[in-house]
């Protein structure tokens, strides 16, 4: 009997339009402010293959996480929960920069929370190019593709470019991106995508109020 080629999930092509990896991570949901937003991580296997998507684990390790993932059940359940717990943090600190408002307390203490557990395992290390951060914790424990996603936020937060995080104005949309234009007055993740139908729309409204 011939094993069925397994399909690859929607978290191995999605797009990355968010300008930042934390950004990319908070767009795992599409349709975010839609009436039926689409999930995008439903399990740990989905997460590895996002981690892959991205760049920042190869093949190789996207394999041994996998599989084990399918030996450790629990353990990579629990990963998964702390990963959308991160993701949901990360996405209302920065619908709250977008906005220009202040995050709420609870969104940056449960970031916090989530940060400072991988903070031990932060070193700084030389490289060729001068010192750097690093990483000094099991390259294979279930919760290590989150360490880069925490960092990115930490940094991004910490930046000046934290005010040039922006929300898809897009109709459902709801994505965050950062706006690296001139005049930084950027309106959609995506010109081709949500700009021509935010364009198409209005047309339309124009057509019906001039019948």
């Amino acid at each position: 009997m011939t094993k069925e080629p397994q399909r690859e999930s929607r978290a191995a092509s999605i797009s990355l339009l968010g300008g930042v990896l934390c950004l990319d991570f908070a767009n795992t949901v599409d349709w975010r402010t839609s009436a039926k937003p689409e999930e995008i991580l439903n399990n740990y296997r989905d997460l590895v293959d996002w981690a892959r998507h991205v760049g920042f684990i190869d093949d190789r390790r996207a394999g041994r996480l996998s599989r084990r993932a399918a030996s450790r059940g629990s353990a990579a359940r629990r990963a998964f929960e702390q990963a959308i717990q991160l993701r949901e943090a990360i996405y209302a600190v920065f619908v709250a920069f977008a906005h220009n408002r202040l995050p709420a307390r609870e969104h940056v203490d449960r970031f916090n929370q989530i940060l400072s557990g991988f903070m031990s395992q932060a070193r700084i290390t030389p490289g060729p190019d001068g010192f750097g951060w690093s990483w000094s914790g099991d390259p294979d424990g279930f919760d290590s593709v989150l360490w880069p996603v925490a960092w990115s936020a930490a940094e991004l937060l910490t930046s000046q470019d934290s005010g040039l995080v922006r929300q898809c104005r897009g109709g459902g949309c709801g994505w965050l991106f950062l706006d690296k234009s001139r005049s930084h007055r950027r309106q959609w993740c995506h010109m081709k995508v949500c700009g021509n139908r935010a364009k198409a729309r209005r047309y339309y409204e124009r057509l019906k109020l001039n019948k």
